[in-house]
């Protein structure tokens, strides 16, 4: 067993639901994100060098990359900016065989393909990949740095990341298909497997399906002298581990001065700063509301991020960026991140930073923000940082996307910035919710609420002013309005019904503007009709009400109010479909809203229990 894999059972169980999984999942030994999306990993890596540096530790991180994953954009968004963050903590070992998937690299990558390290500033060793001493050497290198006194401290030297190009043939003895890009993930025919297991030096037995005695064959070939070489060298590394409480007393004084909890100490005052309170009745943007907020935090934990894609003076996460100041290598404390123009690196690295868990325990809390719009560029980085919550909720993180200028605020500057359909992406992945408050005063209930529920959150804000609403009696006429902490449901009645004999109609209303316009025809409405109000911050939140308090949603909005409701949103339609679909629709819908695991198709569709019998195990649930 090594690493705390049995390594028969799992090599035979690889891609098997299980078994290990078909790319890194974190969950497992020397792997600290989840990956498998070309290029991701560089984003990931300099999450975790970063969350090293500006705590004052300086714990290296290693990455193993293939040449065509930096074809990807994601990675050169990354590569560019551990240079410019200060990132020498940071050292890739690069498997340079000259091939993707489909064919060679030069058919993508024309131009001399160390000069896209070179020209981000990368210091670059090139060694034979399949000579390990050459490899040592380097990799001792890369450890020590570059400068002439010898390296420094988190290991660059001359303040640059190092990247050890390995050149290396594809699919090395892998039979006919030595230096091809089909070798990549073909099986060998077994005759073949036999053939090159035997030139490699194992007499294996090369039963077909007995694969566990084949790997036996080749575990005996571990001498005695390997073994006593290998626990030697691990004995040596064990002595290069600080004692956690080392490292957190170096984290202390490195930041000294600032309060050393994380986001889940801090909790709402029983009475709110007066920077956090807005004035009913005035108008006041709702970014302005999570710019005070983020400020806030600064002062509150030493583990909170802000950042924006170069954005931050419309977005507003410039306040809190410049409490600390800009990340770099001028100012490695600093807890604010210049990503530029590059969206996937910014979500992929944020989300990251929240996934590891410092000396003491602490963890990091992270908002990065770009306009509602532009999110769907974020989507897939924000997915695998769900996965890894999934696979791995020893490290949940926990993140605020922010999705400023939603709706169509952002007229002046047409279609291309209506920020109207976004969320349906966030809306349908599992493990993140999308917050859409009504006022500013809301949005700074439902951000302490997802502190506390510690769950990923895109975080919907608007433009312009909008109306601050007025709560209690008589604000809008002869009803009661709840106070702003009423949004953490979900949904609220605004106005409940008047009683006044005209036809019932129920009003289901997301988004601040929207509410204040529908305030506006309220009385011309009511001449002919009597309306209920509810007002809608976040649909997931309240189908989560539903299943936990059915009684207290059903006083927000029942089963008749569905009858007769209207929905109203001043984006994607499907948003409020939790609202107008039959009240039963969730027993009665078969899906899949979980991520699953890798496997052959048999096995993930009965993990899924979308196998024949849990299909109809399903459907006979949902007709009784």
């Amino acid at each position: 067993e090594i690493l705390g894999f049995d390594l028969p059972v799992c090599l035979d169980k690889f891609r098997r639901c299980d078994g290990p999984s078909g790319h890194v999942e974190s969950e497992y030994p020397l792997a600290d994100a989840s990956t498998g999306s070309s290029g991701h990993g560089f984003s990931c890596a300099l999450a975790l060098a970063m969350l090293q540096k500006t705590n004052g530790l300086d714990g290296k991180v290693f990455v193993l990359a293939g040449d065509a994953e930096t074809e990807e954009g994601i990675s050169y968004e990354a590569r560019n900016t551990i240079v410019s963050m200060g990132g020498d903590n940071i050292i890739v070992s690069l498997d340079l065989n000259g091939f993707g998937i489909d064919g060679p690299i030069t058919d993508v990558i024309s131009t001399p393909y160390l000069n896209h390290w070179l020209g981000l500033g990368w210091n670059v060793i090139e060694v034979d990949g399949h000579n390990v001493l050459e490899l040592a050497h380097a990799y001792k290198k890369a450890r020590v740095g570059f400068s002439a006194k010898g390296g420094s401290a988190f290991g660059g030297g001359n303040g640059r990341p190092t990247v050890v190009v390995c050149h290396t043939v594809k699919g090395k003895e892998y039979g006919q298909l030595e230096g091809t890009a089909d070798s990549h993930g073909t099986p060998a025919p077994h005759a073949e497997y036999v053939e090159i297991m035997k030139k490699l030096g194992f007499d294996i037995p090369g039963v077909d399906g007995q694969v566990g005695e084949d790997i036996k064959v080749v575990l005996s070939k571990i001498t005695r002298d390997d073994v006593v070489y290998i626990l030697e060298r691990l004995e040596v590394d064990k002595k290069m581990i600080k004692p956690e409480s080392d490292l957190l007393a170096k984290m202390k004084t490195a930041l000294a001065g600032r309060p050393l909890v994380d986001y889940r100490s801090v909790k709402r005052p029983d009475v709110l700063p007066p920077e956090l309170v807005f004035k009913e009745g005035e108008s006041v943007a709702i970014r302005k509301a999570t710019e005070a907020f983020f400020k806030w935090m600064m002062g509150q934990s030493a583990f909170f991020y802000a950042g924006s894609d170069d954005l931050a003076k419309s977005t507003l996460t410039a306040a809190a960026e410049n409490v600390y100041g800009i990340v770099n290598a001028k100012n490695p404390l600093g807890r604010g991140w210049r990503f530029g123009i590059a969206e996937p690196n910014m979500a992929m690295m944020s989300a990251t930073l929240t996934q590891d868990i410092l000396p003491g325990g602490f963890k990091a809390m992270s908002v990065f923000s770009t306009y509602g719009v532009f999110t769907s560029m974020m989507g897939n980085a924000v997915r695998m940082a769900l996965i890894n919550n999934a696979v791995n909720p020893a490290t949940k993180g926990f993140f605020i996307m922010l999705a400023a200028h939603d709706g169509p605020e952002t007229g002046e500057d047409g279609p291309t910035h209506h920020g109207l359909f976004w969320m349906a992406l966030f809306d349908a992945y599992p493990g993140i919710k999308v917050y859409k408050p009504m006022d500013a005063n809301e949005a700074i209930e439902m951000l302490f609420y997802a502190m506390v529920k510690s769950e990923p959150v895109a975080f919907s804000v608007m433009r312009p002013a909008t109306p601050v609403f007025k709560r209690g009696a008589g604000a809008y006429g002869d009803f009661t309005v709840p106070q702003a902490r009423a949004a953490m449901n979900g949904a609220y009645v605004f106005k409940p019904f008047s009683n006044n004999g005209q036809r019932k109609v129920v009003l289901a209303v997301c988004a601040g503007q929207v509410m204040a316009n529908i305030l506006e025809i309220l009385p011309e409405l009511e001449q002919n009709t009597d309306v209920k109000i509810v007002a809608v911050t976040s649909p997931e939140l309240f189908v989560d009400l539903r299943r936990e308090s059915p009684a207290k949603a059903d006083e927000i909005f029942s089963d008749e109010d569905r009858k007769i409701v209207i929905t109203i949103h001043n984006g994607w339609s499907g948003f409020l479909d939790p609202f107008i679909l039959p009240a039963d629709y969730e027993k009665r819908t078969l899906k899949i809203d979980k991520f699953l695991k890798s496997g052959p198709p048999t096995e993930v569709y009965k993990l899924a229990e979308f196998d024949p019998q849990g299909i109809l195990e399903q459907i006979k649930k949902a007709i009784e």
